[in-house]
């Protein structure tokens, strides 16, 4: 037996329960449709020339039914006579490379197939500005030479900053379309300006290029379309920040305040651009963001196959697996902290050998007297929040929150022989 092991075989680990959470599941049932009849508004007629080339930016986050909206809006603008492609819009995302983008787009559904008109992917930027601190701003080079520009994406919370706008329309002008150049001049001063530059970028961008619209959607808690708005470029300033209050409002969490231990079976790229979403961990990359719980130790257990190597947000957790550790490309995961100047996501923190051994160290760590009460919560992963297990203690406040269902006894949970979670 190891130094470890001796010191971690007489934690115990709590029998826990499963309980399910209930989120407000307000949704669309048709979002395409919807889709179809906001572009057939009287506000969007005479916008788009006939043979008008038309830039249709698109990025790199998980959102739902993201390749039929961008189905429903080339088909739109063919409609118009117009001649729509698809350009990336994801700052450095993808290796930032153009091949590793547009392979990006593929893997969301987005192909020249699914959407119906070519996909022009470039790491190619041109200038067309810059704020008054001297900050430049990109823009794409397709874009740029485009005779109109469309955006899709989701507005939801940023993880690493609060402000009007957050993550949305605006930040995939400013960031998205800027790409790896654009991504690293808006990152340049910290976190701690985003909240200001992030508009200041787009508005630069807006004022200078062929703006069409923007197609804005918000998700519930269960990554399913509640709202699509179609806006005009001079309702996005206008509009984006009540859509924000709304994703709020609609978003997941964790019915608890504070926690001794949360565990996370996994983490990566493809759930987060943080590997695990701080709006629910509490675990925030930077001092600018907050909200959600109290959380005394955290342990993520493994990496998913589709974050492909790229372990950003395992540094803040306080306990990792060697599982983890082994599957992470270190150029792939230190690439975002030089993008965003925030390094410590990528540190790699605590290695233990098995879950059990990183679960146990968590425990034994968690600063409370009788190890024997550990408030502790474990979750798949940030997203999906339905169902998840918790420790004998927090049984209590699971029967007085009226968005927490018990529907298990408890039981230990399963390791197999080398410590790992069955």
């Amino acid at each position: 037996m190891g130094i470890l092991e001796e010191l971690l075989k007489d934690v115990p680990i709590p029998k826990v329960a499963k309980v399910r959470q209930v989120f407000d599941s307000e949704k669309l049932e048709d979002p395409e449709g919807e889709l179809r009849l906001q572009l057939g508004l009287d506000k969007f007629k005479g916008k788009i020339e006939p043979g008008a080339k038309v830039a249709i930016a698109v990025g790199s986050r998980g959102i739902n039914k993201i390749a039929e909206l961008t189905a429903v809006t080339v088909s739109f603008l063919k409609e118009q006579g117009a001649e729509p492609f698809i350009v990336p819009a994801m700052g450095s995302h993808g290796g930032a490379t153009a091949e590793g983008q547009k392979e990006v787009l593929a893997h969301l559904g987005i192909t020249e197939e699914s959407a119906g008109c070519r996909i022009l992917s470039s790491m190619d930027v041109v200038q067309v500005g810059e704020l008054p601190n001297g900050l430049p701003v990109y823009v794409d080079k397709f874009a740029y030479e485009a005779d109109g520009i469309v955006v899709i994406n989701r507005v939801k919370p940023h993880t690493a900053f609060r402000g009007k706008v957050e993550s949305g329309i605006m930040k995939m002008i400013s960031i998205g379309l800027g790409k790896q150049k654009g991504a690293e001049a808006t990152h340049q001063l910290g976190f701690k300006h985003m909240a200001e530059y992030v508009p200041m970028m787009a508005n630069v961008i807006l004022n200078k290029l062929p703006f069409l619209f923007a197609v804005a959607t918000v998700e519930n808690a269960y990554d399913q379309v509640a709202k699509v708005e179609v806006l005009l470029p001079e309702e996005i300033e206008e509009r984006e920040p009540e859509l924000l209050k709304l994703a709020k409002s609609l978003m997941p969490k964790l019915y608890f305040n504070q926690l001794d231990v949360l565990v996370i079976d996994e983490i990566g790229k493809n759930i987060s651009g943080d590997g695990m979403d701080p709006n629910i961990t509490g675990r925030y990359p930077t001092p600018y963001a907050w909200g959600g719980p109290e959380v005394t130790k955290m342990v993520v257990l493994d990496l998913t196959k589709d974050s492909k190597g790229n372990a950003n947000g395992v540094g803040t957790a306080d306990f990792t697996t060697k599982r983890l550790a082994d599957k992470m490309d270190f150029a792939a995961t230190y690439a975002n902290g030089l993008t965003s100047t925030v390094v410590g996501p990528t540190h790699l923190s605590t290695v233990l050998p098995s879950d059990k051994l990183a679960i146990q160290a968590a425990i034994k760590t968690s600063n409370i007297l009788d190890f024997t009460k550990v408030r502790m919560v474990r979750i798949k992963n940030t997203l999906k929040l339905g169902e998840i297990e918790v420790s004998e203690a927090l049984l209590e406040e699971v029967q007085k929150e009226p968005n927490l269902e018990l529907v298990s006894e408890l039981y230990e949970l399963s390791f197999d022989e080398e410590g790992n979670l069955f």
